[in-house]
């Protein structure tokens, strides 16, 4: 048996991108040690389902379906990587350093907090999850800072269980900063009035929310939902390339031998697009396991390369928005609407497809990715 099947596997990340590559890994034969790394208590979970579900009353946060025991997986809980010797080929640890053959980072995203002394509901974990469904009780004040899509999603929480609600967005319309302004506006309706764009927050503090220019939101409680960084301030100093999500190719590695990242916390090379990818959604958490593995077990195969079409799907206010592909600003776009439902296509300067945005026509998006998969 050689070293690569001796030394552990050692996967830093107990999410979906973290567990999904110790199974497939196993999946594809793989027989050596294998470890899995998480700082929270419970087992791995999906994490979609939390706002879409669990803060509306709907379901309980579920483990992901996977047998740790029966795959001989030596899954660490309540453990923290605190930093990483590469050179030594360990990972160091709350519970003491871990020797690896392989490592692959898979830490995901910790969500932005803004200024101040107040209390800030978060968005990540499934106790951020119970915590903000306990205080979405009839007639509370609760202030939501960020209209993107997770602020959204708890807006619709919130307002279905009966809350009054103030949403605060520094950008002229929801989801300005991911589609543009133009289709941000055509989501401002959904809020009910609820929603005050072109605000900037100052700081949260125990009287309430403060804008610039002095006003405050009084509130009983304030969720925080201006985006995510990835968490990969453990890897500082290491060698590895972070933007601050760790640079890797498209294969997912990370420059050094036998070192991977994937999911949040990695920036991946694509080919497709020509540019390097930060895709912080589920989609791409669940496919990219596959290039790791294929990568760990060497070889040339199906799966040897990450380069998927980016898909993204929100449920709020009652409608379904579904997202494929990759635009920039230069991009034309194009909307059409058809019995109520409608959706947007970008097309770059020599009328390809680049990204389409589909609402309320779950058909429509399957045909539009393969369309821009096949450029």
């Amino acid at each position: 048996m050689n070293q690569r099947e001796t030394d552990p596997v050692v996967v830093v990340g107990a999410g979906l991108a973290g567990s999904r590559t110790c199974t497939e890994l196993r999946k594809r034969g793989y027989g050596g040690p294998i470890v899995l790394i998480g700082d929270e208590a419970t087992k791995p979970y999906d994490r979609p389902p939390l706002s879409k579900g669990v803060i509306r009353g709907k379901r309980e946060p579920k483990p992901l379906k996977a047998d740790y025991e029966g795959l001989d997986i030596d899954l660490r809980l309540e453990t923290k990587a605190e930093s990483v010797d590469l050179a030594g080929r360990r990972v160091l640890t709350s519970g003491g350093p871990i020797a690896f053959g392989s490592l692959v980072i898979a830490t995901g995203a910790t969500p932005v907090r803004l200024p101040g002394t107040g209390e800030q509901l978060l968005l990540r974990t499934g106790n951020d999850a119970l915590a903000l469904r306990d205080r979405l009780g009839s007639g509370a004040r609760v202030v939501v800072i960020g209209a993107g899509w997770i602020g959204a999603e708890v807006a619709h929480a919130a307002l279905e269980r009966g809350c009054a609600v103030v949403g605060l967005e520094y950008q002229s319309a929801p989801l300005a900063q991911a589609l543009g302004a133009e289709i941000g506006a055509r989501f401002a309706d959904w809020w009910g009035g609820t929603l005050r764009t072109g605000v900037r927050v100052a700081a949260v503090e125990p009287d309430g929310v403060h804008l610039e220019g002095g006003e405050v939101i009084p509130a009983d409680t304030v969720v925080t939902g201006v985006g995510v960084r990835p968490a990969t301030a453990w890897l500082a100093g290491s060698g590895l390339e972070l933007l601050p999500a760790v640079a890797v190719d498209e294969r997912l590695r990370a420059g050094v031998p036998d070192v991977y990242a994937l999911g949040d916390a990695a920036a991946w090379w694509s080919p497709r697009f020509g540019r390097r990818m930060d895709v912080q959604h589920w989609d791409d958490a669940y496919s990219a396991p596959s290039v790791v593995a294929q990568g760990i077990i060497g070889g040339e195969g199906p799966e040897s390369v990450h380069d998927p079409v980016p898909y993204f799907w929100s449920d709020q206010f009652g409608h379904r928005i579904e997202y494929v592909g990759h635009h920039s600003a230069d991009d034309a776009l194009a909307v059409d609407t058809v019995e109520g439902a409608w959706s947007a296509r970008w097309t770059d300067a020599e009328g390809r497809l680049t990204a389409a945005l589909a609402v309320d026509a779950p058909k429509l998006i399957p045909v539009l990715r393969k369309e821009i998969a096949a450029v």
